[in-house]
């Protein structure tokens, strides 16, 4: 019994330790955010790495996400003689929820597993160590870059999510089921710029720079070996899936309450 309590004991102070460890490596990596305006190239590089390269699965979900709305919303409402609102319901869900929390999940394991990888395989190979001889800050050279790409990458993936997820919806409800085309895209009076559009890019920013910031740390604490690359990998994945559900119930809350 006194064994029992002793392990979780060590697992609380282990966790407790690890998020002041996340907590001084945000700080400094923060700080490190001011020295790219000397060296904007890294940031150029790391918005194609982690943005540029995500958009084909942002495309592909995003465009069967609205397909798949539009033909469930059809079924729903077609029940109640109110079709004319699919427009209406398909924006509103993608502007409001899916589209950032998706598009979210979709970066965590796309673009947040890569880098957490990159990170991790950094370190094994005592890269960041060699950096640390040669007066490199490896939070200001390396992980900045990737954190400063992620909170901008993650809006814009989003903006584009719903975009193509609305022509997706449109794909099915207009052409397929033949909806008016006028009600399906008559949703301009009915989707707020501030209370709606500007809602989900704040939850899109704040998932960004979660998701990225658990990736890039994930990698950064690995243990420096092969199986300690794979656990990080993993962790970001599901921390950073598991991060983005509980924050988005969060801003929901305080948002549309």
């Amino acid at each position: 019994m006194f064994g029992f309590f002793q392990r979780q004991g060590q697992a609380v102070f282990a966790t407790f330790a690890r998020l002041g460890r996340a907590s001084f490596f945000l700080w400094h990596s923060l700080i490190g955010i001011f020295s790219l305006i000397k060296r904007p190239l890294l940031l150029i590089q790391q918005l194609h790495y982690v943005g540029v390269r995500s958009l084909s699965i942002i495309l592909v979900s995003g465009l069967f996400v609205g397909m798949v709305l539009g033909l469930q919303g059809y079924t729903i409402l077609v029940n109640f003689g109110v079709t004319e609102s699919l427009g209406v319901m398909v924006s509103l869900t993608l502007v409001r929820e899916l589209g950032p929390v998706l598009t979210a999940i979709l970066f965590a394991g796309r673009a947040g597993s890569a880098l957490a990888a990159e990170i991790g395989l950094m370190k094994s190979t005592e890269q960041l160590s060699a950096m640390e001889m040669m007066a490199v800050n490896p939070l200001h050279r390396i992980i900045a870059p990737r954190l400063l790409a992620g909170i901008i990458s993650v809006p814009l993936l989003t903006l584009i999510f719903n975009a193509v997820g609305f022509l997706g919806g449109h794909v099915v409800v207009v052409s397929l089921l033949g909806v008016d085309v006028g009600s399906y895209w008559g949703t301009a009076d009915s989707v707020d710029f501030y209370n709606d559009v500007m809602n989900g890019i704040i939850k899109s920013m704040v998932f960004g720079f979660v998701v990225t910031w658990i990736a890039v740390f994930e990698g950064y604490d690995t243990a420096p070996t092969a199986e300690g690359v794979s656990r990080a990998t993993t962790r970001t994945v599901v921390n950073g899936a598991l991060a983005t559900l509980g924050l988005d119930f969060i801003l929901t809350a305080l948002m549309f309450s």
